[in-house]
């Protein structure tokens, strides 16, 4: 029997931490992190990482499991998450995975590994970034399309990480990396429900401005500079949004308006993206707009709960 669990996915700042916590609440459940920021400690502000408060008492797993200058890949993720899930099953409560990292919910509940069979080779990293740093990313996104164009069709250009990953699996494997897009299973791991958030994308884009605004006030700036103080440049945690746009604030190279426009302009469009990729990747059970009518929620913790009790 394959274990009963929910997912929650959205954009951000759409209220998926809100909503795993009633959920939890309401059906017996433990939440599960499923945003690739949140594994790293002393990244609280700009990952919108949940408060003792607001958890409310309940149990969240895979939060605070990395240092800063530690790397954490997709298939850390599926591992760490199905044994998550095994075990709060084994103890008859509700296992509910939220949030907004596609690759890392995609890897859990299809079970695709992206490329996760090719060890990391830091040397052919390195030299693809210098690729990147004398010739740009176009170049870089080019000779990956040479290669495997399928893959350069799925990743945009200004995913140097991903691209750089792409290449690393293809030098690494000498198979394509797109051939690892294709081993998804049709059929979920897991009996999930998936939930997932939406609402009016202008209404969407002023909450993502407002809490960047309110996260700079709670303390964004300092955690910026931890990271661009104290981790190595290449390191994961450096690529978050909300982080790196501060890093030629820092270097005086940039203006702090600028600066703080970048981080809500690119917060928006990550939120753009991941509707795309949940809408057009996933077979979402329930669309919701809380947002709008927060009415709905009991509607949906009802039928969650049929989903749990269904044979």
């Amino acid at each position: 029997m394959k274990e009963k669990i929910i997912v929650i996915v959205g954009p951000t700042a759409v209220g998926k931490t809100s909503l795993g916590i009633q959920l939890a609440k309401a059906l017996d459940g433990e939440v599960i992190n499923g945003d690739s920021m949140q594994v790293y400690k002393q990244l609280d502000i700009g990952t919108a990482k949940v408060t003792e408060e607001e958890a409310k008492g309940i149990t969240h797993h895979l939060i605070d499991i990395k240092q800063p200058d530690e790397p954490y890949t997709v298939a850390d993720f599926k591992a760490d998450a199905t044994k998550k899930i095994k075990d709060i099953s084994s103890r008859g409560k509700v296992p509910i995975v939220v949030g907004g990292t596609g690759l890392y919910i995609e890897s859990l509940l299809y079970n695709v590994s992206h490329g996760g069979k090719a060890e990391p080779n830091d040397q052919f990293r390195e030299e693809m970034q210098q690729i990147v740093d004398e010739q740009g990313r176009d170049y870089l996104h080019q000779l990956l399309r040479e290669k495997d164009s399928s893959a350069a069709d799925s990743i945009h250009k200004n995913n140097v990480r991903r691209v750089i990953r792409a290449l690393e699996v293809i030098h690494e494997t000498g198979e394509l990396f797109s051939d690892f897009q294709s081993e998804r299973q049709l059929e979920p791991v897991f009996d999930a429900f998936i939930i997932g958030l939406t609402t009016d994308r202008d209404v969407l884009y002023k909450r993502i401005n407002e809490r960047v605004e309110n996260m700079i006030d709670n303390g964004l700036v300092d955690e910026a500079k931890l990271l661009y103080h104290t981790v190595p440049k290449d390191s994961q945690s450096t690529k978050g949004i909300g982080y790196k746009e501060f890093f030629p604030y820092f270097e005086t190279k940039q203006e702090w308006d600028e600066t703080v426009a970048l981080v809500k302009q690119h917060s928006r469009n990550y939120a753009k993206r991941q509707l795309t990729w949940f809408r057009n990747r996933f077979d979402v059970d329930l669309w919701v707009d809380l947002v709008a009518d927060s009415k709905q929620l009991e509607e949906v913790i009802e039928i969650g709960r049929k989903h749990l009790e269904s044979d």
